[in-house]
Formats: structure tokens, C-alpha cells, sequence
């Protein structure tokens, strides 16, 4: 088929655009910068460039298409001016929606996070496609992309099939950029340049490998049930098992430090106060490090019935992506 797809110059995108041109499907790709998708030009993706305020091209480049995909978004932990989340994440993603109605795609998958349904109840207790948030939101960025996922699921009363993706913590295989902080733990961790646990190492977070995400969008094609979301997990693990699993598989066993919350309270917000100043990047922030110490269990269950959905064990997952880093 023919398909129309954002953001595939980022983490998760390119691979996807990659996978589709693989299988033979003809894509269309929106890109800002040509010079950044070298990689889908070689597979022989067509690029259409724009951002998602290019009403027209993006209209130009859905013509004839029978999906799209929609994975650009803005997730940055830090912006000075937090207006570009609902610029990007909701009008972007308003813009792809009334372009899809207006070219009759009969389909659009949208990529969200596993992020908008917040922290699960417990340790023990995982958070479904059910559950409703009961906390504030930690950043603008979960905030707008539940707006846009409300956002997009009403166009289905005009007509558009619309399917809902929420991906956990993706790991694995891929470019580098801000989607993929997984994998810069796990190359600072082989590194020896990690070396701490955030409060006491136990709080709960869920890891999913990238093939299995990617492969989620493509059945969702053909799956998904209209006005659904699907929550796409991995293995439920503390921090301190997920470092543990590393070491496991590198055979690089590291003394691991508890640094207190309290104190990682004090040092994000010195972090964001440097920022401000410098004009510069936190490494931390008090909003996303709360979220981190939370639990964070996620069921994959809905996905695994309806879109077939698979989970690579997290230590094979993690071996495939310590041989990619070593490349």
C-alpha cells in the first residue's frame, strides 16, 4: 500500500519507514531536513519536505495513500518555552488529521506514550488501557499528547479509522537522538560512567524493544480496532534489575550507589537553575525525575490479543542492542 509517515528521521520513525519500504509498501515520508534522511532516500522512500504546520505539502504527500502514520512529536526534556509542546504535539497533530479526512485515508495510526495514564497504582499493580490518571501530569509533553490522543479519536466521527499506539521506555537498535535515553543508560552503565540508582533502586519501570514497537504499527494496519489504544510494553523491572541484567550480559559488574531522592530533588532543580542561566540543557529536571521514581508497571495484554503484539525477553533484547552499540 501507499503510506504517508512523520517523523521518520527520529528514533523510532526511521525504523518504521525503514520496515515499511522493506516490505514493499510505497512511503512518502514529511521530513524538515532532506540532509538527515539519507537513510530513507537509499531505501527508496519518497520525502515531501515540511514541518506540520506545511498544510499544503502535507496534503501533497498523502495523496493517494491508503494509511498514515504519525510519530512526530515534540519530547525534549527541556524546552525554554513550553509553547512548542501544544503547537507540535496537538495543532501538528490536528493539521495530519484534517489532511488525512480531506485526502480519504482510510487509516491513521497514532503514535502517543505510555506516559498519559501516568504512574501505576503500585508496584505489584499495572497500569491497563483502563486506568484513569489520578495524578497531575509530570510534563507538558504527556499533557499535550493526551490532548492529542482525545484529539485524534474524534475524527473517527468523520470517517477516519484511528488507532492509538502508547509505547513504554523503547529500547534497541537505532540512531541516536532524545526518544532513545535507554540506550545512552545502558552505553554509560558498560562505560563505567554509571554508577547510581535513583532513591532506592526499586522503583518498578517497563522496557520494550523497538522491533517489537515497530512491528506493533505495521498490524495495527490491518488489526487495530478503530478508536482504540494500545498500551506497548516489555518486561516490568526495577531499576536495579534492569542494570543487573545488563551487567549480566556484558559481564561488567559495577558497584551500584543509592542517591537519595531528596538529594536528586535538590540537584535537579540546581540543574534547572544553571540551565536558565547558561541557556543550556538540563540533564535533570524535578518534573521528570518525579516521574521516574514512581512506578511505572504496564500491562501489554490488549496488544498481545488484538495486534499479536510479542515481547523479546529483556535480556535478548538487551544482548541484540550491546552488539549494535559495539558497531
Amino acid at each position: 500500500m501507499k503510506v504517508f509517515i512523520t517523523g521518520a528521521t527520529g528514533y523510532l520513525g526511521e525504523q518504521l519507514a525503514l520496515a515499511l519500504a522493506n516490505r514493499g509498501d510505497e512511503v512518502v515520508a514529511l521530513v524538515r531536513s532532506p540532509e538527515k534522511a539519507l537513510a530513507l532516500q537509499e531505501a527508496g522512500i519518497r520525502l515531501v519536505q515540511g514541518d506540520l504546520d506545511s498544510v499544503k505539502v502535507i496534503e501533497q504527500g498523502m495523496e493517494q495513500c491508503t494509511a498514515v502514520f504519525h510519530l512526530a512529536a515534540y519530547a525534549r526534556l527541556w524546552p525554554e518555552e513550553e509553547t512548542i509542546f501544544k503547537k507540535v504535539n496537538v495543532e501538528g497533530t490536528r493539521n495530519i488529521a484534517n489532511a488525512a479526512v480531506k485526502m480519504n485515508v482510510q487509516r491513521l495510526v497514532f503514535t502517543s506514550t505510555a506516559g498519559v495514564y501516568g504512574p501505576s497504582p503500585s508496584a505489584e499493580v499495572a497500569v491497563t488501557e483502563n486506568t484513569e490518571r489520578r495524578v497531575a501530569f509530570t510534563s507538558a509533553y504527556e499533557a499535550t499528547k493526551a490532548e492529542a490522543e482525545n484529539l485524534v479519536k474524534s475524527y473517527t466521527r468523520e470517517g477516519l479509522s484511528v488507532i492509538v499506539l502508547n509505547p513504554t521506555r523503547v529500547y534497541g537498535p537505532g540512531k541516536e537522538s532524545e526518544s532513545n535515553a535507554v540506550n545512552k543508560l545502558i552505553s554509560l552503565y558498560v562505560n563505567g560512567k554509571w554508577r547510581f540508582l535513583p532513591g532506592d533502586g526499586k522503583s518498578i519501570g517497563n522496557y520494550c524493544y523497538i522491533r517489537d514497537v515497530v512491528q506493533a504499527h505495521l498490524n495495527a494496519l490491518t488489526l487495530g480496532r478503530s478508536g482504540e489504544s494500545y498500551l506497548l510494553g516489555g518486561e516490568n523491572v526495577s531499576y536495579k534489575e534492569f542494570l543487573d541484567s545488563v551487567a549480566q550480559v556484558t559481564n561488567r559488574h559495577y558497584t551500584l550507589y543509592q542517591v537519595p531522592a531528596g538529594l536528586l530533588q535538590v540537584v535537579s532543580q540546581l540543574l534547572v537553575t544553571a540551565a536558565r542561566v547558561t541557556h543550556s540543557k538540563p540533564l535533570l529536571t524535578p518534573k521528570w525525575l518525579k516521574k521516574y521514581l514512581n512506578h511505572g508497571r504496564v500491562s501489554s495484554q490488549k496488544a498481545m490479543q488484538e495486534l499479536d503484539y510479542k515481547i523479546t525477553p529483556l535480556k535478548e533484547g538487551l544482548k541484540m542492542t550491546l552488539d549494535y552499540l559495539k558497531k
